[in-house]
């Protein structure tokens, strides 16, 4: 059967202050009134039933996204602490094995704008055509560049598996922006962006664990031997802090590309495709006005102001600026950023020395 898989958690640091511990990017409700894992739960309507649809979050969050989503305890999957996607995707794909060893699942992030919606669910539907037709392959999405991108990992494209998936035949991680022009140069057909969205069976994914990661494995398939018993929430409690910390593209998706056991294929997506992860990004949501500025939450008056951002938690509070340029202006009851556009990267580091010199209240 098919299932989907849906990851929120992360911490959203580039999207401090509104982005916080409490609540953190994917349950801000800054898309038109819904938050992007709301938009991400909905955007699977007509392919995968909800019953089917699962949440891996941290367990901190799990009121917030039950609540926001309707969603029964059984289909949220907590993680006590986050451990990077590597045991994300493997304790969700041992808890999917375990409650139906043909389940085929696909994984979708909860920070990303995807249109048209049509289109997408065609896509994701030749995906895991792919995956139930090749049972051996991890199938990946991939994202055609639109810029020399030095913040997305790269797939370099190898021969065709199908009409729809192309072997990807190495992962390229974030490569330096000359790379990343070259890469942009040489076109879809040989690079596309890693998209982070993947397809493939539960066992399958599993018996790349078994072979890459080991350790990882048996800690996880205990876990979800306890699954629905007694036991569950002290045994993950109890594992999961300990389990190493690696992405699955390093752990698993990587090593599984030059495997004889296993394929890796990616099925081209070519789409309006926007990661969420900063505020320039979340800028591209928002209409401008005929100066280049543009609001998300909040009133804002600008005056001889160009290309600003402004947004604030409070639909009622008023950001005004006078003779300011190319300026990100986030308030929030805690804290206020005022940032230039082109140090928006600097937000990461920021939210550190906050975090060192206040705390966690203003995190």
């Amino acid at each position: 059967m098919r299932y989907a898989l849906i990851m929120a958690g992360g911490s959203g640091t580039r999207l401090w202050p509104m982005s916080n511990k409490k609540q953190p990017k994917q349950l801000i409700p800054f898309i038109e009134g819904k938050s992007l894992l709301s938009v991400a739960h909905d955007r699977l309507e007509g392919l995968i039933p909800v019953d089917n649809r699962y949440i891996c979050a941290g367990e901190s969050h799990k009121g917030l996204i039950q609540a926001s989503l309707n969603l029964p305890e059984e289909r949220f999957l907590g993680e006590p602490i986050g451990r990077d996607t590597l045991n994300a995707l493997g304790y969700s794909a041992a808890i999917l094995y375990k409650e139906d060893p043909e389940a085929v699942m696909a994984v979708f992030t909860s920070d990303h704008l995807i249109e048209p919606v049509d289109s997408f669910l065609s896509i994701v539907e030749k995906g895991f055509i792919t995956a139930e037709e090749n049972p051996d392959t991890l199938v990946t999405f991939g994202i055609k560049p639109t810029e020399p991108a030095t913040g997305f990992g790269y797939l370099e494209l190898g021969a065709s598996l199908s009409d729809e998936a192309r072997i990807v035949s190495r992962f390229r991680e974030k490569p330096d922006l000359a790379t990343a022009t070259d890469f942009l140069k040489k076109g879809p057909s040989a690079y596309l962006w890693n998209s982070g969205m993947f397809v493939w069976r539960a066992d399958t994914f599993l018996k790349c664990l078994e072979k890459f990661e080991p350790e990882s494995y048996k800690s996880l398939m205990e876990i979800a031997g306890s699954w629905k018993t007694p036991a569950f929430e002290e045994t993950r409690n109890r594992i999961f802090p300990e389990l190493k910390k690696i992405s699955v593209d390093f752990a698993v998706m990587e090593p599984a590309s030059s495997d004889p056991d296993f394929k890796v294929a990616s099925v081209p997506m070519p789409l309006t495709w926007l990661d969420i992860g900063s505020w320039p990004a979340y800028a591209e949501t928002c209409p401008a006005d005929g100066s280049g500025n543009r609001q998300g939450g909040g009133k804002a008056v600008m005056l001889d102001s160009r290309n600003n951002l402004t947004a604030s938690s409070d639909n009622d509070h008023l950001i005004t600026a006078i003779g300011c340029d190319d300026l990100i202006i986030i308030h929030t009851p805690k804290a206020t950023l005022v940032c230039p556009k082109d140090k928006a990267q600097e937000i990461k580091k920021l939210h550190g020395l906050v975090g060192e010199s206040y705390g966690d209240e203003y995190l």
